[in-house]
């Protein structure tokens, strides 16, 4: 998940109040403006007495966040994660992939030194990246949660604003499976996904 702080942003000689966003791909700022930062644009990242001074494409944002937040979001903005890093994918790395048809992160997650296993999950699976976009799909969990490894994960990845699909509704499926649901992730501009995971108990 990305971070929130209620912050001030300066742009030149204005200063407005609000909420300032920080995801993977972009810093947006919400309140008395708007600003959307995309962080392919930012040139350069610094801090100084307490702020974070962002300088992009048009122009520089200057967030009072506070030493020690101003300096823990610049490395964030120098060195994103990958979404191959948010779901836990490393090199060797057997990945089940179940109704995904998005070729640009499938070829970031094979660049990382995944193997790919397409419409199934071989048992002992150490991962399963499962696309779902009917409620009534979430019935296969249970079976699909028998053929993972016991410290492995099924993240379930999601359209956001559909609520027959609702993060919600994937924890009650995931609860009836026995699965527990332990991270949230922003898996794309249109998906999000969720982790769910053995309890430790039950391992």
């Amino acid at each position: 998940m990305g971070a929130e702080a209620k912050t001030t942003l300066k742009v030149g000689r204005q200063t407005f109040a609000g909420t300032a966003h920080l995801e993977s791909t972009e810093l947006r700022f919400r309140g008395e403006a708007s600003l959307r930062i995309p962080l392919t644009s930012v040139s350069e990242v610094v801090v100084k007495k307490g702020a974070l001074h962002i300088t992009h494409a048009n122009g520089v944002a200057v967030l009072a966040l506070g030493d020690l937040a101003s300096e823990k979001w610049a490395e964030r903005i120098r060195s994103p994660r990958s979404l191959a890093d948010k779901l836990g994918v490393k090199s060797g790395m057997s990945v089940a992939v179940l109704g995904m048809e998005d070729e640009a992160i499938l070829a970031d997650l094979a660049s990382r030194g995944a193997a790919l296993v397409a419409d199934e999950v071989p048992a002992n699976c150490p991962l399963v990246l499962w696309r779902v976009t009917k409620p009534a799909a979430l019935s296969k969990l249970s079976s699909i949660g028998k053929r993972i490894a016991r410290d492995g994960a099924i993240w379930v990845i999601h359209p956001r604003g559909d609520a027959s699909v609702a993060d919600t509704v994937i924890f009650a499926a995931g609860k009836d499976a026995g699965l527990t649901a332990t991270k949230v992730v922003r898996f794309s501009e249109t998906d999000t996904a969720e982790k769910l995971v053995i309890p430790r108990v039950a391992r």
